[in-house]
C-alpha cells in the first residue's frame, strides 16, 4: 500500500515537472502571454498558462490512484472531484486563449459546482440541499484563487501546503480518498514551484489558478458531506478567504468597480512595502500554516483549547490583513534613519 501511495504520489510530481519542457513551446507558439499593466506586480512579458502541466500531474496522480487500486472505495468520489477540476481548468483554458465574459464565466463556475455537488451528494447519499451550498463554494474559491494569483511563488505554495493539510485530515477522520487526493494536490502545484520561481519563470494562468481554486473547492465540499470536520477544511484557506473578502469590502466602500483589474490586495500592497515575492508568499504560507494548524488543535480539543486556538487563528488573520501598513511603517522608519 505505501509503495504505491509513493508512486501515486511520484507520478504526480514528476509529470508537474517535466511536462512544462513540452507545454512552454506550444503556449509560446500560441501567444499565450501575459502583458503587464500598471495593476501587474510584474514588469516584463511572460508566458502564461503552465496550469495545463500541473493539470496533467494532478490527471497523472488520481488516475493512477484509480487504476492501481490503491482505494478499495470511494473511487466515484475520486472521479467526480476529477471532473470537477478538469471543467474548471477547460473553462480557464478558454479564458486564457480568448477571453469569457463575466456573466458567463460565473454562470459556468457555479453550474461545476452544483452538478459536481450533486454528483457527490448522489454519491455519498446526502441531501440535494447541499447543491447551491457546494455551487457557491466553488465558485468562491475559483475566484479567490485567480485573484491572489498575482505574485510568483503563492500559488504553487498554497497548493502544497493546504494539500498537506488535507492530506493530513484524511489521516486524522480514516479517509483515504482525501490523503491521496491532498498528496496529489501538494506534489503538483509544488513540483510547478521551480518554473515560476526561476529564471525564465512562466505563469500558471487562468487555467492553473481556476485548477486550484477548484481542486481545493471540490475536495473541501467532498469532505464535508462525507463527515469530516469543517475545520480541517476551512483552516488551511483562512488567509486566502481573508484577503478577499476584506479587499472586497474595502473596495465597495470605495465605490470602485469590483470587477476592474486592481492591485488592493493584501499580497499586493505587502509588495508595495519593500517585500520581494518570495517573501510575501512565503508569508501568505506561513499565515496559511499556522490558521490550519490552529484549525487542526481546535477540530477535537476540549473547550478551553479550542477557544485559545480559535483566538490564536482570529488574531493570525488580523494580523495578516493589516500586515501593509506595520510593514509600510517599518519601511518609513528605516528611511527616516538614513535621512
Amino acid at each position: 500500500m505505501s509503495l504505491l501511495f509513493v508512486l501515486v504520489a511520484g507520478a504526480a510530481f514528476a509529470v508537474s515537472a517535466v511536462l512544462p519542457f513540452a507545454v512552454k513551446p506550444l503556449l509560446g507558439r500560441l501567444g499565450v502571454l501575459d502583458v503587464p499593466n500598471d495593476r501587474s506586480s510584474h514588469t516584463t512579458v511572460v508566458i502564461r498558462g503552465m496550469g495545463i502541466a500541473v493539470a496533467g500531474g494532478i490527471t497523472a496522480g488520481l488516475v493512477l490512484a484509480l487504476l492501481t487500486g490503491l482505494l478499495a472505495v470511494d473511487r466515484s468520489l475520486l472521479l467526480i472531484i476529477l471532473a470537477m477540476l478538469g471543467a474548471a481548468a477547460v473553462l480557464g483554458w478558454i479564458e486564457d486563449l480568448r477571453g469569457v465574459s463575466i456573466l458567463s464565466r460565473a454562470g459556468l463556475q457555479l453550474l461545476i459546482g452544483a452538478l459536481g455537488t450533486a454528483a457527490l451528494a448522489a454519491a455519498i447519499g446526502q441531501s440535494y440541499w447541499w447543491v447551491p451550498v457546494g455551487a457557491v463554494a466553488v465558485a468562491a474559491y475559483i475566484n479567490a484563487a485567480n485573484f491572489m494569483d498575482g505574485i510568483n511563488g503563492i500559488s504553487g505554495m498554497h497548493g502544497a501546503v493546504v494539500g498537506i493539510f488535507y492530506a493530513i485530515g484524511g489521516v486524522l477522520s480514516g479517509q483515504q480518498w482525501l490523503t491521496v487526493t491532498g498528496v496529489v494536490i501538494a506534489m503538483a502545484f509544488l513540483a510547478f514551484l521551480p518554473w515560476n520561481l526561476g529564471r525564465g519563470f512562466v505563469f500558471l494562468g487562468d487555467v492553473g489558478s481556476y485548477l486550484l481554486g477548484a481542486s481545493i473547492a471540490a475536495t473541501a465540499v467532498t469532505g464535508l458531506l462525507a463527515g469530516v470536520y469543517l475545520e480541517y477544511l476551512l483552516s488551511p484557506v483562512l488567509i486566502y478567504l481573508a484577503d478577499t473578502f476584506t479587499t472586497f469590502l474595502r473596495r465597495a466602500r470605495r465605490g470602485e468597480r469590483l470587477y476592474a483589474s486592481h492591485r488592493s490586495h493584501v499580497y499586493q500592497r505587502l509588495t508595495d512595502t519593500g517585500l520581494s515575492h518570495v517573501q510575501v508568499a512565503l508569508l501568505v504560507t506561513l499565515c496559511s500554516a499556522l490558521t490550519g494548524a490552529a484549525g487542526f488543535a481546535v477540530a477535537t480539543a476540549q473547550a478551553p483549547v479550542a477557544v485559545a486556538g480559535s483566538l490564536f487563528a482570529a488574531a493570525v488573520v488580523a494580523l495578516y490583513v493589516n500586515s501593509p501598513r506595520m510593514f509600510a511603517a517599518r519601511a518609513a522608519r528605516r528611511v527616516r534613519r538614513t535621512a
